[in-house]
């Protein structure tokens, strides 16, 4: 059983959609949304517990065998002004769906629906609706309450403008990288702009720092394992004419290997304690680990791409063109249970704009793409741990 392009069903879920992002809601907010999945849960007869994390839900289609899968939708908008013109765009200010959550949510309730007409499910379906994946902290939550309890295999997906409609991306090895964050205080002695010789200047020091950092990269990191350090923020001073005594930096780091995460991190407070120490200036640093890298691995990945093929064709099932430093939560599922991430092709006719943008669409055909996926490896996970 599959869901058709502009049938009834892929109507529903389109509609679902919009809606949705017509009224996007922040991480840990997102009440309407979960409102919205509990109603139509409720019109499947699907059973389900609401306020998981927050404002998360699970839901359980019962199997034949205790063999559980669970397949995971994000939900939260972003911090932006929308900017698209469509005709359903965002109705909340300062709010919009701009990474495609609103789809993930009506793929996956979809899926739901495709799921709950099946006859003697050979498995038991976990469908987990998590808020807060942009603050990378709603799956962690989600797990401490129980979602993965009794789960074998998870999977999950995005869209991806990147790709066309109908293409369904599966990768294997890193598709995710880890989102770690640094915060640096430099403490020196202030004073008067025209008398340096006075003071011990942490302004200075942390420039010293933005620059040597990018050799913890170059040179101690392997060049195959992509990584990226990035200062967001450095502040320090009040006026023009006084050397501030205090001075401020943060900044991100992304890995795609566990060893490269744990190189970036030694190499920050390295070079951070080193530099201070020769400059006579007190350092403080905080490393704050964010979301494991996402890894394609084992049996999931090879189960994700055969439903995939199944469900577009082989010739419409390909890699990732490129790596991605993005984060993602899902690596706290995948690192209790195995699983796989994918990436729904979604490719907008005409221009399209990144995730994140205030100006961000896609293709609304991916939404059956998606759903009927979710369907097929949901099953087919099934099959293979009965076998």
């Amino acid at each position: 059983m599959t869901m058709m392009l502009g049938s009834p069903a892929h109507e529903r879920i389109v509609a679902i959609r919009r809606d949705l992002h017509q009224h996007p809601e922040l991480s840990w907010q997102e009440e309407r949304t979960a409102r919205v999945i509990a109603d139509r849960l409720g019109e499947l007869g699907i059973a389900f517990r609401k306020d998981v994390a927050g404002t998360g839900i699970l839901a359980d289609i019962p199997g034949q065998t205790a063999t559980c899968i669970a397949l995971r939708a994000d939900m939260d908008a972003l911090p932006l002004n929308e900017e698209t013109g469509l005709s359903f765009a965002s109705t909340n200010e300062g709010v919009m769906h701009a990474c495609g959550h609103d789809g993930h949510v009506s793929i996956l309730l979809g899926a739901a629906e495709l799921l709950a007409l099946e006859q003697d499910l050979p498995v038991s379906i976990r469908l987990i609706f998590q808020p807060a994946e942009e603050l990378g902290a709603g799956a962690k939550r989600m797990i401490e309450e129980g979602a993965l309890d009794d789960v074998d295999m998870i999977f999950g997906g995005h869209l991806d403008r990147g790709y066309d409609p109908g293409e369904l991306i599966v990768t294997e090895g890193w598709v995710n990288a880890s989102t770690d964050e640094f915060y640096i205080t430099l403490s020196g002695t202030g004073g008067h702009g025209a008398r340096p010789h006075e003071t011990v200047d942490p302004l200075v020091v942390g420039s010293l720092l933005v620059s040597e950092f990018q050799t913890i990269i170059t040179r101690t990191l392997d060049p195959t394992h992509a990584a990226v350090l990035s200062v967001g923020q450095f502040h320090a001073g009040t006026a023009p004419n006084i050397i501030a005594n205090v001075a401020t930096m943060d900044g991100t780091l992304r890995a795609q290997h566990p060893t490269a995460q744990t190189k970036l991190q030694d190499g920050v407070r390295r070079l951070a304690e080193g530099i201070a120490a020769a400059h006579g200036v007190n350092v403080k640093v905080e490393i704050v680990e964010g979301t494991p890298p996402v890894i394609n691995e084992g049996a999931p990945l090879t189960i994700a791409r055969l439903a995939a093929e199944d469900i577009v064709g082989k010739a419409r099932v390909r890699p990732m063109a490129s790596g991605n430093m993005g984060g993602e939560d899902f690596g706290f599922y995948v690192e209790q249970v195995p699983g796989c991430f994918i990436r729904y092709g979604a490719k907008p006719p005409g221009q399209s704009y990144p995730a994140h943008s205030s100006r961000f669409w896609w293709d609304e055909a991916a939404l059956a793409h998606g759903a009927n996926w979710m369907r097929a490896v949901a099953i087919a996970a099934g099959q293979h741990l009965g076998t």
